[in-house]
């Protein structure tokens, strides 16, 4: 058995609300010991000398996308699987957006003998919005539902919310209507005028929350509402929390890092769906995560190769990158700017998203299993095609200098 010693290490368990310098040791994926200080360490301990190292739970991702079965040249299981480890993710949630789709048992089998992760069941054939899948026959073998785009049929809405409910697996929906996006591309306002782009409406959201909050009210089935980008969303998901609705929210990482005044640059790797938000939408989603109306950050990892990506604005497939990514950046965004503190971050992206699955993520304590990531928030390095272990480079910090890495990653 090989036994590591990490030498005073900043060990961060949301779940314990930690936040201390220790010694641990670990051995064959189990935390064996945690002290202030551990001495009498046997000749054939690896010792780490780990000081200004964080040491915190396994991060979770809600939704991302995979290249692979049909998408090959944006991304396999495989370079997914490496770029998640890279980025510290010991679990990770498929949306079944593949080719074929992932809306029947067999695709499901598939899925589940060829891949690490976990993915979501598709809530509707193709996912298309116009008839639903055999959701009791996907039922065992998905983590939970999710089209990951929107559905427009209320009364199909209706039916889903009314035949999951016995299911008792997470229902994911994404708040669009579709019809008032329109041909938009950046969130309508100010700078959507000044850049000469086509503007998406924040109400294209707020209405179809509206709508999806009505249903949920009615019926009574428990649902996640992905992709919140709006501070007039917060407002929706505040007060029906405060009516006792179930419901949980996410963002995703990029919406807190960025507002629509980073568009200025044109850059086809911004161009994302939902839009980024103003500055006032991204402060209040901030602000959302900290309070935990949003419930937790998703990363929603979204390949393209540089042929789809390297085109105008506009016509650019909305999507970037982000699992090697995103902890680095948002570390040094919110937490060395003293905006955040450390453990807010790190249970937004590690115990909040387990618990919006109805997963559990243990305590950082003896006996237990070491689903760990261990992180180095002063290493600096430049994000390039060689260091990425994704197969696609669709981010718009291609080529940039980024502070801070994930050095380790325990999968149970």
């Amino acid at each position: 058995m090989t036994i590591e010693l990490l030498q005073q290490v900043r060990l961060l368990d949301p779940i314990a609300m930690v936040d201390r310098v220790v010694d641990v040791v670990i051995g064959d994926g189990v935390i064996l010991a945690i002290a202030p200080q551990i001495g009498d360490i046997p000749p054939d301990v690896q010792i780490y000398d780990s000081p200004g190292l964080v040491l915190g739970s396994g991060l979770v991702d809600l939704y991302s996308h995979s290249g692979e079965p049909g998408f090959e040249e944006r991304e396999t299981l495989e370079s997914l699987n490496q770029a998640a480890i890279a980025g510290g993710f010991t679990r990770l949630n498929i949306l079944p957006d593949t080719e074929p789709t992932i809306d029947n048992p067999a695709a499901v089998n598939w899925f589940n003998q060829h891949s690490k992760f976990s993915c979501w069941g598709a809530l509707t054939l193709n996912i298309k919005g116009q008839q639903m899948t055999e959701l009791s026959e996907l039922a065992s073998g998905v983590v939970g539902f999710a089209d990951g785009q929107p559905i427009a049929n209320l009364a199909l809405m209706r039916r889903l919310l009314e035949y999951l409910q016995p299911l008792q697996k997470p229902i994911a929906l994404w708040a669009c209507d579709r019809s008032l996006v329109g041909n938009g591309v950046i969130r309508e306002g100010v700078e959507s005028v000044r850049f000469g782009l086509p503007g998406d409406p924040a109400m294209s959201e707020t209405t179809a929350l509206s709508a999806l909050l009505e249903c949920v009210e009615e019926i009574g089935t428990p649902i996640h509402l992905m992709r919140i980008s709006t501070a007039r969303s917060v407002e929706l998901i505040r007060a029906a929390k405060a009516r006792g609705l179930p419901i949980t929210a996410s963002t995703t990482w990029m919406h807190l890092l960025l507002n629509t005044k980073s568009i200025e640059s044109y850059d086809p790797n911004l161009r994302l769906e939902p839009p980024l938000g103003n500055q006032i939408d991204q402060l209040a989603l901030r602000q959302a995560v900290r309070d935990g109306v949003i419930d937790a950050i998703a990363i929603d990892h979204t390949p393209y190769t540089y042929e789809e990506k390297t085109v105008a604005f506009s016509e650019a497939p909305p999507g970037a990158i982000g699992l090697e990514l995103a902890l680095p950046l948002l570390w040094q965004s919110l937490v060395v700017t003293q905006q955040w503190s450390a453990l807010e971050l790190w249970r937004s992206l590690s115990t909040r998203p387990a618990a919006c699955l109805g997963q559990k993520i243990d305590a950082i304590a003896p006996g237990q299993p070491a689903e760990l990531t261990l992180f180095d928030p002063q290493i600096p390095w430049t994000v390039s095609g060689q260091d990425l272990k994704s197969r696609s480079r669709n981010t718009p910090w291609l080529g940039k200098p980024l502070v801070g890495r994930v050095l380790r990653t325990w999968c149970p």
